[in-house]
């Protein structure tokens, strides 16, 4: 049996398998393919709702036949909410989610982070890689109940409790500066982002920070960065970026600063986020920008940090790493936990070292190397920051290492929190 972090993941056996989260929880499924979207009303499984082809939920228990899934699934998403709606998970015992094999044997348990003010908790998603399927812990939140779990998977939600037909369109009350941000985008040739109030109010929170100190910055006088700001709404990123600005008096004179900033634009107008947020308070504004941590993206983000890490070992002639699911469970964990222990070091603050980890995961390697990282946008951006750095690329074109894992973690005081952990 397997305990579970954010981030692990356990192989699973064929035949029908029990999902089971006891507590004072409503529990839902959403059945969707590699990009995370649902094709329809049916593949959203709940308490009107309870059965679809290859699931069937009664009361705290969700029943699941891979096999039997309709054709294209790949994923099932399993998500809790309080069965009282409103109330804030954070008054509610910690879910746990317990995943049983054919016959009962007990597979892996996960018991998220305890949630603050989310009112829905995506706890695991049954996935599958090649022919076979596993299961990933998630402990991703939303403080919106299921409108703000519909935005990520394409189910519109009128209510607490009825789904409507699949759609990407933006809200109704989208606000008015949306539309020529929107325009600047198109001129690039990216998509349009939506209006996200969980972004919106970070944002808002921000400008006020900066306002009541007089001054731009990524924290506030009260220590809290922008990014911890948009964690604590429940919003769980795989990108983010932001502007911070002084002076405009409107929307449009904000538009037309980060317009004429080569910089500022690429932001505005990067193809890789879905959402974003303004605040402003007085003349300081903060826009947030994001494409939220949505199933199957922690496994691309990590496939394509190995690829690159390897294009760098075959440009100097070594051999590939491959990965291992047991590094990088020990990865992700740490990447996890320097956010949410704020801290930023290879020796986590309980005195455990990445040889330490890694044998906790269950990884039996005879030599470990870590290298870790914070700040950087995407794979590409931390891999060139490892490769220009003598200590980290020589972790990277070490010829004795055999193996690699990868963990990400959005939020903290940098935004995002990268980690290599080498084994041979």
């Amino acid at each position: 049996m397997s305990e579970l972090v954010p981030g692990g993941n356990v192989p699973l056996p064929q035949g029908v398998l029990t999902v089971r989260v006891p507590g004072p929880f409503d529990v839902c499924a959403l059945i969707t393919d590699d990009g995370g979207r649902v094709r329809d009303d049916a593949d959203f499984v709940f308490f009107n709702q309870p059965s679809a082809p290859g699931a069937r939920l009664a009361g705290d228990t969700l029943t699941v036949d891979p096999g039997a899934l309709r054709a294209g699934a790949t994923r099932v998403t399993v998500a809790v909410s309080p069965a009282e709606p409103g109330t804030p998970l954070s008054r509610l015992p910690s879910p746990a989610l317990q995943v049983t094999a054919p016959g009962g044997r007990l597979l892996a348990r996960f018991s998220p982070p305890r949630p603050h003010d989310e009112t829905v908790l995506l706890l695991a998603e049954l996935y599958r890689r090649g022919p076979t399927w596993k299961l990933r812990a998630l402990g991703q939140g939303y403080t919106e109940g299921l409108a703000g779990l519909a935005r990520d998977f394409g189910v519109e939600v009128t209510d607490e409790g009825a789904s409507t037909s699949a759609g990407n369109g933006p809200s109704p009350d989208a606000p008015s500066w949306l539309a020529p941000v929107n325009a600047a985008r198109a001129q690039a040739g990216s998509p349009s982002v939506a209006f996200d109030p969980r972004l919106a109010a970070a944002a808002q929170a921000h400008a006020a920070a900066m306002a009541a100190a007089g001054r731009l910055g990524v924290e506030g006088r009260d220590g809290v960065s922008v990014y911890q700001r948009l964690t604590r709404t429940g919003f769980a990123y795989v990108r983010v970026g932001e502007h911070l600005v002084s002076g405009p008096r409107t929307p449009q004179e904000f538009l037309d600063h980060c317009m004429s900033n080569a910089q500022a634009r690429r932001t505005l107008q990067d193809s890789a986020f879905t959402h974003a947020g303004l605040g402003r308070a007085d003349v300081f504004w903060t826009a947030l920008w994001a494409r939220p941590l949505g199933p199957g993206d922690l496994a691309r983000t990590e496939a394509e940090v190995v690829a690159l890490t390897n294009i760098e070992r075959a440009t100097a002639g070594l051999p590939p790493l491959a990965a291992d699911p047991l590094l990088t469970r020990a990865a992700q964990a740490h990447s996890a936990d320097m956010v949410a222990r704020d801290f930023y070091a290879h020796t986590a603050p309980d005195g455990s070292r990445p040889w330490d980890r890694a044998a906790a995961a269950g990884a039996a390697r005879r030599s470990i190397g870590e290298n870790i990282a914070c700040g950087q946008r995407s794979p590409a951006e931390v891999v060139t920051g490892w490769m220009n750095s003598p200590g980290h690329r020589a972790n990277i074109l070490q010829p004795d290492f055999t193996h690699i894992g990868i963990g990400f973690a959005g939020g903290g005081r940098a935004g995002t929190y990268w980690t290599q952990l080498f084994g041979a």
